[in-house]
């Protein structure tokens, strides 16, 4: 007698097909997100890093204004 629980279930095989697909767009948008956040703090930091060897100096910091009510 075969097992029934190994029998090929179509349902079964698509449901873990779209997960998968769904799955693998959601780890790729991470992914280009960790590639950005990496690049933006490498530029950062590479700029303060020549700014402060070169002696320019910061820049203050805008106040911000009161709004009245």
């Amino acid at each position: 007698m075969t097992n029934p629980w190994l029998k090929k279930n179509p349902f079964l095989s698509m449901w873990l097909s779209a997960f998968n697909t769904a799955a693998g767009a959601a780890r790729g948008q991470a992914i280009a997100q960790v590639n950005r956040q990496a690049a933006a703090a490498t530029t950062q930091a590479s700029k303060a890093f020549t700014d402060a060897w070169l002696g320019v100096p910061s820049k203050p910091k805008a106040r911000k204004r009161k709004t009245k009510r």
